[in-house]
């Protein structure tokens, strides 16, 4: 069936248009999860709310802007796909799904966050990258156990320092955004593990050293005049990284050349030259041999 074919039955809310689009769809799948991506859905299909035992809802690249209430008999879904639909907020009833360990909400319309988002105390990972957030919502700080943070291309400027409280975060993807500056919180969270902050507006990194956890950092396709300093064994990837060298600054080159230049007013220029004396006794000499 086409996308075309898809999106004209679409627009008829009947049942047996629905039918229609979502086939075979009749009984608890044996592997718990129900995958609707690419539907050209424009409505949520209740009869999928019978299956009380889902664990994974995959609603991905379809035209939905809401969700019904009854989406909370869901009680054990782990999984929630949005990406890729037409939602201006957050449905309140996806906040009720209190198991939820992953949330997909990327390449939507979302600017805010709703405060009953940190009901979803067991949620691990949240994805909402390419939405038109401009502050990174102060709720995100409080999910106690969030170890991944996707929030890239957003016009974002700044990270809020309650951050910190994800003491669990181990990976935060910035790329994309409007930083003007490295965020100053994530040098107090030494137990990061990934960094990314690509396609901004970064002049200047501070050293990293200190960040022990740290595993990878993504700088590239900053206006930056450095790579930022890490310790022994972090990747970066970026101008100036592992593969090519940062370039040194005209006082430590100038410095080499003047070195330069006097170790080779001491080296001898003619074989009979008389030898260079290298220690307090000036009977002490070295001899060149040519």
């Amino acid at each position: 069936m086409g996308n075309t074919i898809r999106g004209i039955i679409a627009f008829f809310p009947s049942n047996t248009c629905q039918k229609y689009l979502l086939g075979d769809l009749e009984e608890m799948p044996i592997d718990k999860m129900v995958d609707l991506s690419s539907m050209q859905l424009r409505r949520f299909p209740l009869r999928v709310c019978a299956f009380t035992e889902l664990i994974k809802l995959y609603l991905s690249d379809n035209n939905l802007s809401s969700l019904p209430p009854e989406l909370e008999l869901l009680q054990n879904l782990q999984i929630l796909a949005l990406d890729f639909n037409n939602f201006r907020v957050l449905p309140p009833v996806v906040c009720s799904l209190k198991q939820l360990s992953i949330l997909y909400l990327g390449n939507n319309r979302i600017r805010d966050l709703p405060q009953e988002l940190n009901y979803l105390k067991n949620l691990h990972t949240l994805w909402i990258e390419s939405n038109y957030l401009t502050y990174l919502p102060v709720v995100v700080c409080d999910l106690p156990l969030l170890k991944t943070l996707h929030i890239g291309c957003n016009p974002i400027r700044n990270i809020p320092r309650e951050l910190k409280n994800l003491t669990e975060l181990r990976s935060i993807w910035i790329s994309g955004s409007l930083l003007t500056e490295f965020p100053p919180i994530l040098l107090e969270m030494i137990f990061l593990e990934v960094i990314d902050v690509d396609r901004n507006g970064i002049r200047f990194f501070p050293s990293l050293v200190h960040l022990t956890g740290l595993k990878l950092v993504i700088y590239d396709h900053n206006p930056c005049r450095n790579a930022p300093k890490v310790a022994k064994g972090v990747r970066r990837v970026g101008r100036w990284s592992e593969e090519t060298p940062e370039p040194k600054k005209r006082f430590e080159v100038e410095a080499e050349l003047e070195k330069a230049a006097e170790s080779k007013e001491l080296q001898p220029t003619a074989p009979n030259e008389p030898p260079v004396l290298t220690g307090d006794n000036p009977e002490e000499t070295t001899s060149t041999q040519i």
